[in-house]
């Protein structure tokens, strides 16, 4: 049957995500969940919306949400769209500004979604290797392609390239550039500001993570007024269902609960790095919520992958890549809350041959 289909899907290898268990009772630190429920208002105004307004069409243009959004980022609503999660986003920019053979760049490794959606597209693939810090490829500024996407801070290092340095590459590729701060939240970092100085700059967050609200499926692109005009022509009708809508309203008014979520979050990720070195793991400075560890020395007579599995065992999931090469001897750690954290190290600790 696969000659059914587009030469390009039928050789697609498609992402798949973190698993997610359908018995209870895992330790989940493997999807970069926050391990903190959504602000209490959020809570109360979707109770309030489970009506008989769900028969109804939501809004297309989610105005009342973009308002709210320019008014905490300081920007015209004009320069923003709301989207099913910020990968609906990534799909609306490709579709916008790349089309069949067009290069897209990225530094590599990376959040492993940007390969499929290039692939579904049609478009080549241009990844460019990171230094072994995570610093800032140079090939990336000159890969002549349509599109170049920064993951900032990374996925799945958790590093952050500072900001005057995303400017000078935003000034210097060919196309658009796409910060994703999906993670943005948990660092000390931000683009938003790009946009009024660069023409080709959009910068990508969602709701998801700091937020607490991977299951609303909610995102937000910024960009200049002129290329959202264009994206809106891509993006979907009714793309953000009416509690969707409701949350995201509700989160933004209540944004003091997000970031005492994300200091939590901060807090615990100082203690799980700290844990993790006496351990004698190697970890990556990470400015998200999740760190990458390599297995050190002591460790020499384990892989990564057999580290996983016995995490597993004792019902801790943690994430393991085995590919690329250079992260097949590292695990992925969402941070959880303090309990969880502790219940992991101990695990570790257990599970050490020193």
């Amino acid at each position: 049957m696969s000659d059914l289909f587009r030469p390009n899907i039928a050789r697609l290898r498609g992402y798949v995500p973190g698993e997610q268990p359908r018995e209870k009772g895992y330790i989940k630190l493997n999807t970069n969940e926050n391990p903190y429920p959504p602000s209490p208002l959020v809570l109360a105004r979707l109770r309030e919306a489970c009506s008989a307004d769900l028969r109804l069409y939501p809004d297309p243009d989610a105005w009342a949400l973009r308002r709210k959004l320019g008014e905490v980022f300081a920007i015209a609503p004009q320069q923003i769209m709301a989207g099913n999660g910020s990968d609906e986003l990534l799909n609306v920019i490709i579709r916008s500004f790349a089309g069949e053979g067009d290069k897209i760049a990225y530094p590599h490794p990376t959040y492993g979604y940007y390969k499929p959606l290039i692939d579904i597209q049609g478009a080549e693939a241009v990844p460019v290797e990171f230094g072994e810090d995570f610093s800032l490829p140079e090939g990336l500024a000159v890969s002549g392609a349509r599109i170049t996407f920064l993951a900032n801070p990374n996925a799945p290092s958790g590093t952050l390239v500072p900001y005057d340095e995303v400017a000078a590459l935003c000034a210097r590729v060919d196309g658009v550039l796409v910060v994703d701060e999906a993670y943005v939240d948990f660092s000390q970092g931000g683009c938003i500001r790009l946009i009024e100085q660069h023409p080709n700059a959009i910068v990508v967050r969602t709701m998801s993570k700091s937020f607490s609200l991977a299951g609303m499926r909610i995102g937000f692109a910024f960009a200049p007024a002129a290329l959202i005009e264009g994206m809106w022509k891509v993006k979907d009708h009714y793309n953000l269902n009416r509690l969707s809508l409701v949350a995201a309203e509700a989160a933004i008014e209540d944004i003091d609960a997000m970031h005492a979520n994300a200091a939590r979050v901060c807090a615990t990720r100082a203690h799980l790095c700290a844990g993790l070195r006496a351990l004698g793991f190697y970890v990556w400075d990470s400015q998200a919520n999740f760190v990458l560890a390599r297995l050190g020395e002591r460790w020499t007579n384990n892989t990564a992958a057999e580290l996983y599995a016995q995490l597993k065992e004792r019902r801790i999931l943690v994430r393991y890549f085995a590919t690329p090469p250079r992260l097949a001897d590292c695990l992925r750690i969402s941070v959880g809350t303090d309990a969880e954290i502790a219940a992991l190290l101990a695990a570790l600790k257990e599970l050490s041959p020193v």
